[in-house]
This record gives C-alpha cells, structure tokens and sequence, in this order.
C-alpha cells in the first residue's frame, strides 16, 4: 500500500521498526559534528557534558528500535529485560539534561551551596529511580515479550505497573522543570542570539517531551479503567519522542555552532572587504601574498591585514596630510556623513600615494602624516575604495570653486 494512502496511525504503525533510527542517525549526526570541538576543548566541561547527553540520547533511541529489544533480550536470555535498560538511558538522559541546564544557566564558577545542592538532589534521587527500576524489573513477571507495547500490556501487572509509572513520572518531573528553567533563561535580559535561540529550541524539544508524558500516562491510565487507547502510546508518543530529540538536539548545538559559523562568517567577510586595498597596495609591491595550500581563515585575514599595514608604513611618504584634509572637508560638503567621509578622504589619499609611488614623485612635504587612524581603520578604508562614485565626486570637488555646487552623489 502507498504511504500516501495510509493513515496517521497506520503509517506510524507500518514504519515503526525503522522509525527510531531517524532520530538515532541525526543524534549521531549532530555528535559527529560536535565531536572535533569535544577532542580538541576536551578540558571544557560544558562541551562533554554536551556530548555525553548527545551520545546518551543516540544510545536511547539505538536501544529502543524493535530490532535492538528483540537483539538485547535474545543475548541476555530474559524476556523485557530491554525495558528496565532503555528505561534507564532515559533516565539517565533526564538527569544529564537536568545538570547540564543547571550548569550552564548558573556557569561553571558558580559554586553555591544551592546549587551544588540541586546538583546533589538530581544525580541522587535519579540514581535511586534507576536502582529502583531495576529492583521492580526483578520483582515483577513479565514472560511474553514484547517489542513495541510493552507499556499497556503490562499496564496491570504487578511491579511492572509501578516500573513503568515510576519511570514516566521522573521522566515528566524532569521535562517540567527543564522547561520551566529554560523558559525562565529565556526572558533574561542580555542574552546571545544564537543562546536564545537555542533555549527555544530547548523548550520546544521539552514542551512536545511532556505532550510524550501525557499520551503514555493517559494511554496507561485508560489500561487501568478496562479501555484500550493503545493508540496513543504504539502511534502517537513515537513521533512526538523523535520530533523532541531533534528539537532539543539542535537546541543543545546551536548556540555552539551558531557562533562558530558566524565567526567564521565574519573572517570571511572581513577578508572580502580589505580586496580592494590588498589589491591596490600589491601594486607595485613586487606582487601580493604567496599562496600557502590549506591555510586556515584566521591565517589568511592575519597575513592579508599584515600585508596592508607594511605597505600603508612603505607609503607614509608618500601620503599628503593636506591632501586628506581637504578631501575630508570636499566629502563633508557633499553631505556625507562624519564617519564615512573620515574614510573616504583616507581612501582619497592612498590612491593619491600609491600614484604618487608608482611614478616615482618625492613630496614636498616631510613625510610625517599620521597614519594611526588609517592602520586602524584598514576595513572601513577598503570598504570606502568599492565606492567609485564618491571618490570621483570628491576629487572633483578638489577641482572645483567651493561655490562650484557640485552635489553628493546618490
């Protein structure tokens, strides 16, 4: 039958052997990513206690693919035994979301006494919770296997009722108070962009953890009255459990790879805007920089702005003061801004020394322009040199009257 013609519950149903491994690949996936920046800030504990939760959320949904409860409990010899396991890596997921919150929201310097208190609380009471899932597990008899609804068929069956009760409930507790702490971060003031977005990532992920919760406990509870809503638990938790660990996966990564992306972004961007210099000062220079294969961004914007530097230094005799305080006064006439017209009379100026260089022509003056501002503001100059327009009005405006009405160009 084609997918297309399916139903909801019946696609879910249908797929539900290879369902898990989507989110299972795109945990793996975001580990992967994560990974380098784990080996190589390995002294880092937020960035392994990221990937420690990661793995441990890949390990849940590995865990809980049919295929592998059916693999699991062949190995051991005891029928369910992938229940109180796959329990446990949830639980140990809940608390390891619990520490790391807790941790980055109150840094790691922060050494109080509450919050080493609440630090203490989660790893021992969710400790106890594993320890008693598995003394339940032993307690209880549950000789038919089963690979999907394990929940609701032993919904009424002693100590498996409270096993799988008390594993729902530390798992709602913990998405309750991660939200809570997650949506509270997000209202304060002064957070990074890509912080904020990634808390609400995390309380998205969270937000459909606790919709998870109510569908299983209200999938249970209907066990309880005699009703069957198995439904809820075999078709409609699954993909809200796999929605919300790539919610939350994305949520845990963003901020992170957010902000690498953007440095990179800004590197690149940065070595961009200086070409037009770069290639202005290369003339007559002897030619540029050398190529140097697989240099790293930060490598080649370094040796680009060294490169423009000296041979701004190379040019200070060449750079007329008077010059570049008349071009500023002709750009302000114009009715440029301040700031803009402070670099487009520098722009002037190097054009006019790297002319004046090329032509081998000694000023008169005695070579002593300031060139701090100009080594400074190597990029808004760069930047300045892409409007062609301006320049020429303002060299033509050198030429001009001061009454010569000449316009600032749109």
């Amino acid at each position: 039958m084609s997918p297309l013609a399916l139903t909801p519950i019946e696609f879910v149903h249908e797929f539900y052997p290879t369902f898990w491994w989507i989110p299972a690949g795109i945990l793996a996936a975001a580990l992967a990513i994560k990974l380098p920046s784990i080996v190589r800030l390995w002294t880092d504990p937020l960035l392994r206690a990221v990937g420690g939760l990661l793995l441990l959320a890949c390990a849940v949904f590995v865990f809980v693919a049919p295929a592998t409860i059916a693999w699991v409990n062949r190995v051991t010899g005891v029928p369910n035994i992938s229940a109180p396991w796959v329990y446990s890596l949830l639980t140990a997921f809940c608390a390891s979301c619990l520490l790391l919150i807790i941790t980055w929201r109150h840094g790691l310097s922060d050494r109080s006494a509450r919050t080493r208190s609440a630090m203490r609380w989660v790893i021992g009471v969710y400790a106890c919770v594993i320890v008693a899932l598995w003394v339940l597990f032993a307690l209880a008899e549950v000789p038919v296997e089963r690979l999907r609804d394990i929940d609701t068929y032993y919904a009424n069956t002693p100590y498996m009722r409270e096993l799988i009760l008390l594993y729902l409930l530390a798992h709602t507790t913990a998405a309750l108070v991660t939200n809570g702490l997650v949506w509270n971060w997000v209202r304060t003031d002064g957070l990074d962009a890509w912080l904020r977005w990634g808390l609400k990532f995390l309380g998205a992920g969270y937000a459909l953890q606790l919709v998870f919760d109510a569908a299983k406990l209200t999938a249970v509870g209907a066990r309880w009255a005699d009703r069957d809503l198995d439904w809820l638990s075999t078709a409609v938790a699954p993909p809200l459990a796999c929605l919300s660990a790539v919610l939350i996966a994305v949520g845990f990564i963003l901020p992170h790879a957010g902000q690498y992306l953007h440095d990179r972004w800004r590197i690149r961007l940065a070595h961009h805007e200086l070409r037009p210099l770069y290639l202005l000062l290369r003339t007559g220079q002897g030619g540029g920089l050398s190529f140097v294969l697989r240099t790293t961004p930060e490598l080649r914007l370094i040796r680009r702005e060294t490169f423009i530097r000296d041979a701004l230094l190379s040019l200070t005799r060449f750079l007329d003061q008077d010059l570049r305080e008349r071009a500023h006064d002709a750009a302000v006439a114009l009715g440029l801004p301040p700031e803009r017209a402070k670099h487009l009379a520098a722009a002037v100026t190097v054009l006019d020394a790297v002319d004046a260089r090329n032509l081998a022509q000694e000023r008169d003056g005695d070579g002593t322009c300031d060139t701090t501002d100009l080594l400074r503001d190597i990029v808004a100059v760069s930047r300045a040199l892409r409007r062609g327009d301006e320049i020429r009005a303002v060299r033509a405006r050198l030429l001009t009257p001061a009454d010569g009405g000449v316009h600032a160009p749109s």
